[in-house]
């Protein structure tokens, strides 16, 4: 009986310790989740990072590439109606592949960093909604992946977008280097001709 007894103070202590304690707050975090909160909001920054990185190289290419346009359609007008000179045409039809190359170039950056601001956006956006989920509720955590899906699918659009310009800026550059290499035949010393192009090794010297 004594066994019994103390058994049933202590489990009475318990109960009045209980009922002495304040209750918790439904929305009381303490410091580890609101540390895990944070860490889980600063996730997408390297995507964010990423972005922004992008952007600035593909603002300085969209730049030189409307420079390169103007460039060389101020040089073609002039070469409009000189049309009696072999060199002069071939020259003209170069600068009119290379006004399609750097039209071409200018449409592709420009939709390209319009879709890395779109991703940065969603980035942003899903980083704040880790935040207001975490806060709330735990039904709304689509919300958070939905918006990085759908940044990362045009981040790796944009992505496709500026390989394609590199290959129109290569051949860009190609054809023009054909070019001036036909003209430099034409026009360059016949012994150095003859040698042809001067290919440099793998490991120092010429050929």
């Amino acid at each position: 009986m004594r066994v019994r007894f103390d058994y049933f103070t202590e489990g009475l202590t318990e109960l009045r310790e209980a009922a002495e304690q304040p209750p918790e707050s439904p929305h009381m975090t303490n410091f580890p989740d609101a540390i895990s909160v944070l860490s889980a909001m600063i996730t997408p920054a390297v995507l964010i990072s990423a972005c922004g990185s992008l952007i600035l190289a593909t603002s300085d290419r969209l730049s030189k590439a409307v420079v390169r346009t103007r460039e060389i359609s101020t040089a073609l007008i002039p070469r409009a109606d000189d049309r009696r000179n072999e060199v002069r045409e071939e020259e003209r039809r170069m600068l009119f592949k290379q006004l399609d190359f750097a039209t071409t170039r200018s449409r592709l950056l420009q939709r390209a960093l319009s879709r890395l601001y779109a991703a940065l956006g969603f980035f942003v956006g899903t980083s704040v909604a880790i935040g207001l989920v975490a806060i709330t509720s735990s039904a709304f955590t689509l919300i958070p992946i939905g918006l990085g899906l759908c940044g990362a699918g045009l981040l790796l659009y944009a992505a496709f977008l500026l390989i394609k310009e590199s290959r129109f800026a290569l051949a860009g550059v190609n054809e023009e280097m054909d070019f001036m290499w036909k003209l430099g035949k034409t026009y360059g010393p016949e012994d150095l001709v003859a040698k042809g192009i001067k290919r440099r090794r793998w490991f120092g010297g010429v050929k």
